[in-house]
């Protein structure tokens, strides 16, 4: 039986009863995202149509699943809000603090070493507020997710960008900051601008070398990494029903990467064999009773411009499969065009390693091709040219692929199988050489590849592309291969051309594992102890931030001007700083030290207006908190782009940074920091970035005039004795006015609570 049967029977007997309501009260037919949103709202029925990008609404999500190096600053938020038990389903996943090294057993070992005091923190708390614990190496969440929890229908947020994984089994999944979390966990509603609708139409079908992935990789070519911000992207089509439900989860996972609230598919029947073969039959027997709710009315599909804010059509069977990168996931190319644009941008050809899994690409189905394709390294008599890497995404696949041999075949190409965690996709991977920071080109099957974003180094080139497509690219080592057309040369000097892969959508002897990992909480956790030691490197109980002081913010300098891209892995680096991410006077020792200072395009060097001096960001912000002088950070587009790491807020607000200046935000990010008590504006005018001057200081002028729709008035005095007055722009409503005024969203919650 599945987890949470009677939330999900529940979830369904009310949903044809809200969906209808909201039919009548839209006033034409509705696609899937909006059936999901209007049944989840936090009113219960229905009473008013919401108008899209404008209008924020509260709901009431199914679940929260948190991972463990954003559960950490959840779960100290959640221990503030003064709740015996969380209100919702909630699970956490212990998968981002195991770095990759050596083997999987080696370094799960290690991990358990060097990360037991947040594992012990995370399983007491979890015991005793009623939250599911899913132990290291059980797997990464949104695969564990998408085997135990999600299903057709459903609304689920998720402290991880990439929680919208579950859109695959046809859901609403969210990915959100922490305080999110707090709000769902601790019963209230969950604030959301209702979102704008993105249709993907996919005709055809999926042939040859191509796979699931090349649909996103070509989805973020054309939308690129904002253009699905504050939007939903549904995908439907007779490609759409003809792919797998892991396949599905494939692109829904790296909607993320194109900003993306997040991405689902229609109930199939793909999903329906997804939910059997991982032990749910009573989930697809459940779905199965009010199937016409869980997919777009048939009207929408048929005429997809009259319902979508913007319709994008892609023919599965003329699309080629696609490497994107390097530096970024929207830089696509197909990889018939790729020798010729790696020639003309100088990257190196050579590939040094090849890496498949993640939770982006785990599934048995990727394996299982991806093993088709090592198979032939023995069977053609060739060798394979780069190193090459496997990350299982949970322990069901990694038990049932080494059941199926497939984990013996790569090991007879010279693969090293990592434990069922994050790894080299977040940066948690120790690589030989890493340090020398060489010029060289790596190929993976993950999500993001960002700059350092596997290795630590600058200077690594890394091409997202399918595991099928990687194997060949690591079988080869060359990035310029195109396995449709090119040859290999073999051990014996013949020339051979790799078979297309193949592989099974689902094991057929079914899925399996001695130990999945789950531990579940206590039925009456009271008697359960959480113990925080107070001199603790890892851990660090929080004090609530201080309110708003009523007052105009005057006299403040500006801390650094961030010049270009400038994602949350800039603000907040993960790789070796998840060990202080419990801890939020350490980890804010990394804050923005990624970003690059537009005055001498250097990272962690800018310049103290007290003294004259440059000196590391952190170490500049904390002489500023010293001395009570009030600072603003400035940014370029879509700040805060990737994960939804709400350190990459709570630590400038806990340095003492007031305001966050912008030409625009990532979604989660904006947010986080509105959450956190934060001034997350935009510029009226985008121009006005470039008058921001390095010495420069503001006036927030009435800022006790603060209000919903009214722009921020900003002095700025260069020290040339010039000053201008610039405009910024916000999307404050009441509530969240209210959150800034309190010192935080959790402030307010824990005086609810108290009341």
């Amino acid at each position: 039986m599945a987890f949470d049967i009677e939330m999900i029977k529940k979830a369904y007997g009310t949903m044809a009863e809200r969906v209808d309501k909201a039919r009548q009260l839209v006033g034409r037919p509705l696609t899937l995202s909006e059936k999901i949103l209007y049944s989840h709202l936090w009113e219960g029925m229905p009473s008013k149509a919401f108008t899209r990008g404008k209008d924020y609404v509260d709901f009431a999500p199914d679940r929260v699943a948190c991972q463990d190096a954003t559960a950490q600053m959840a779960l100290l938020q959640f221990m503030h809000a003064g709740k015996n038990k969380v209100a919702v389903p909630t699970t956490v996943h212990c998968d981002h603090l195991i770095q990759a090294k050596v083997d999987a057993a080696t370094d799960l070992a290690r991990a358990k070493t060097q990360s037991n005091e947040v594992f012990d923190f995370l399983s007491s708390v979890s015991d005793k507020y009623g939250i599911g614990f899913w132990k290291p190496g059980a797997g990464i969440i949104h695969q564990v997710v998408l085997e135990n929890y999600a299903f057709p229908g459903g609304m689920m947020i998720g402290t991880d960008s990439h929680t919208v994984n579950a859109g695959g089994l046809g859901m609403l999944a969210i990915g959100v900051g922490g305080a999110d979390a707090v709000d769902v966990m601790s019963g209230m509603a969950w604030e959301l601008k209702f979102p704008k609708l993105i249709g993907v139409k996919l005709t055809g079908k999926l042939s040859g070398w191509t796979a699931p992935k090349d649909v996103i990789l070509k989805v973020a070519g054309i939308l690129t990494v904002k253009g699905g911000t504050g939007a939903i992207v549904e995908y439907f089509g007779e490609g759409a029903t003809a792919m797998s439900c892991t396949g599905k989860g494939t692109i829904c996972n790296m909607g993320a990467e194109i900003g993306a609230t997040t991405s689902t598919f229609g109930y199939d029947d793909s999903m329906r064999r997804y939910l059997i073969s991982t032990g749910r039959p009573d989930v697809a027997e459940a779905a199965d009773k009010v199937a016409p709710y869980l997919t777009g009315d048939a009207e929408v599909y048929a005429n997809p411009e009259q319902y979508f804010d913007q319709v994008i059509e892609i023919n599965l069977s003329e699309l080629e499969p696609h490497l994107n990168g390097p530096f970024t996931p929207d830089l696509a190319t197909p990889i018939s065009k790729m020798k010729e644009e790696a020639i003309k941008n100088n990257w190196p050809l050579e590939i040094q390693v090849g890496l498949i899994g993640s939770c982006t690409n785990s599934s048995y189905e990727d394996i299982s091709r991806a093993a088709s394709l090592a198979k032939q390294v023995a069977d053609k008599n060739l060798k394979t040219k780069a190193q090459f890497t496997i990350t299982p995404g949970s322990e069901v696949v990694r038990y049932t692929i080494e059941r199926d041999g497939f984990i013996d075949t790569f090991d007879k190409i010279g693969a090293t199988v990592f434990a069922n965690a994050c790894g080299p996709c977040i940066g948690m991977w120790d690589r030989e050489g890493a340090e020398k920071e060489e010029r060289n080109t790596i190929v993976h099957s993950f999500n993001r590849n960002f700059s350092k974003r596997a290795d630590g180094n600058p200077n690594t080139l890394a091409f997202v592309g399918s595991p099928e497509l990687v194997t060949a690219l690591a079988i080869a080592g060359d990035l310029g291969f195109n396995p449709i057309t090119d040859k290999l040369i073999n051990e014996d000097g013949q020339e051979v051309m790799l078979d297309e892969p193949t592989g099974n959508e689902l094991p057929p002897k079914g899925f399996d594992a001695e130990d999945p990992g789950f531990q579940a909480p206590s039925e009456d956790g009271s008697g359960v102890q959480v113990i925080v030691s107070p001199t603790s490197e890892r851990l660090q109980l929080l004090a609530p931030f201080e309110p708003w002081n009523g007052e105009n913010i005057m006299g403040a300098k500006l801390l650094i001007k961030a010049f270009g891209k400038c994602t949350t892995d800039h603000i907040s680096m993960a790789g070796p700083w998840l060990r202080f991410r419990g801890h939020l006077d350490n980890i804010s020792n990394n804050m923005l030290i990624g970003a690059v200072n537009a005055f001498n395009q250097k990272t962690n060097s800018v310049k103290n207006q007290m003294n004259g001096k440059y000196d590391s960001v952190p170490a500049v912000q904390r002489e500023y908190k010293a001395a009570g002088v009030p600072t603003i950070v400035v940014g370029d587009h879509n700040y805060g782009e990737g994960s939804s790491r709400e350190h990459a807020a709570m630590e400038p607000r806990f340095l003492g940074v007031k305001a966050v200046l912008v030409k625009s935000f990532a979604r989660i990010h904006e947010t986080n920091l509105k959450k956190q008590g934060m001034l997350a504006l935009t510029f009226a005018n985008e121009a006005d970035y470039d008058k921001i001057q390095e010495n420069d200081t503001f006036n927030f002028v009435d800022l006790k005039e603060f209000a919903p729709g009214k722009p921020l008035t900003i002095e700025i005095f260069h020290d040339n004795g010039t000053t201008e007055t610039i405009l910024a722009n916000h999307t404050y409503n009441e509530g969240q006015i209210g959150w800034f005024v309190a010192g935080s969203a959790l402030n307010l919650i824990a005086a609810a609570g108290k009341a």
